[in-house]
C-alpha cells in the first residue's frame, strides 16, 4: 500500500513537471517567433530562451513546424474568444464594433505578423477543420453584431460581404507587406504608421459601404 502510494505521488510530480516544461517551451517559442518571426528562429533559440537543452524540446515537440501550428492556434483562438465579447456586447453600436475588431486585429496582426500566413496555410490545408478548431463561425454570426448588420442593411444587403470586406482590408496589408513596402519604398516605422492609420480609415469605408444598395 505504502509502495503505491510512493508510485502516485511520483505519477503526480511528473505529470506537473511535464506541464511546467511544455508551458516554458511554448513561452519561449511565443517570445521568439513574436521577435524573430519564424524563419529566423531556430530550435534551439527556444530551447536557450527556455533554459532546456534541444534534446527535451525535441522530446515534447518534435519539430519547429509543429510548434510553430500550435503557438499559432493559441493566438487565433485567444484572439477569436476575446472578440466573442466585443461582437456580442449589446451596449455598443455596429460602428463601435467595426473599429473594436479592426483596432484589435491590427494590434494582434502587429504583435503577430507570421500569423496571417499561417491562416492562409491553415484555411488551404484544411478550410474545415480550421473553422471548427479556432470556432469563429459562431464568434461571427451567433453574435449581437450580425444580428445589427442585418438591420442596418437587411438580408439582401449581403452582410456577408460586408464581413469579407471587414477582413480583407484589415488583414492583406499584413500577408503583402514585404511587396507593399518596396512598392511605396517605405521603411519598417512608415509601413506601420500606415497600418496604424488604418484603425481609423476602415470602419469609415465599411460604415460608408453599409449606404450602397
Amino acid at each position: 500500500m505504502v509502495k503505491l502510494k510512493k508510485a502516485a505521488k511520483v505519477s503526480v510530480k511528473a505529470t506537473k513537471s511535464d506541464h511546467s516544461t511544455e508551458e516554458k517551451i511554448k513561452m519561449a517559442a511565443r517570445k521568439m517567433f513574436t521577435q524573430k518571426g519564424f524563419a529566423a528562429t531556430r530550435t534551439r533559440d527556444i530551447a536557450e530562451e527556455a533554459g532546456i537543452n534541444l534534446a527535451l524540446l525535441n522530446y515534447y515537440f518534435r519539430s519547429k513546424e509543429k510548434l510553430f501550428d500550435l503557438i499559432m492556434l493559441e493566438n487565433m483562438q485567444h484572439f477569436v474568444m476575446g472578440m466573442k465579447g466585443v461582437l456580442s456586447d449589446e451596449t455598443t453600436t455596429l460602428q463601435e464594433k467595426f473599429e473594436q475588431f479592426v483596432g484589435n486585429y491590427i494590434d494582434m496582426l502587429t504583435q503577430h505578423p507570421d500569423l496571417p500566413l499561417f491562416i492562409l496555410h491553415e484555411i488551404k490545408a484544411n478550410p474545415d477543420k480550421f473553422v471548427e478548431r479556432v470556432g469563429i463561425q459562431n464568434v461571427i454570426f451567433g453574435t449581437h453584431f450580425y444580428k445589427q448588420l442585418i438591420a442596418a442593411i437587411g438580408k439582401k444587403g449581403q452582410p456577408f460581404q460586408i464581413i469579407m470586406n471587414m477582413m480583407s482590408l484589415t488583414v492583406f496589408p499584413f500577408v503583402a507587406s514585404p511587396l507593399l513596402r518596396n512598392l511605396g519604398n517605405l521603411t519598417p516605422d512608415d509601413f506601420n504608421k500606415l497600418i496604424e492609420s488604418r484603425k481609423k480609415l476602415i470602419p469609415l469605408w465599411i460604415n460608408a459601404m453599409l449606404t450602397i444598395k
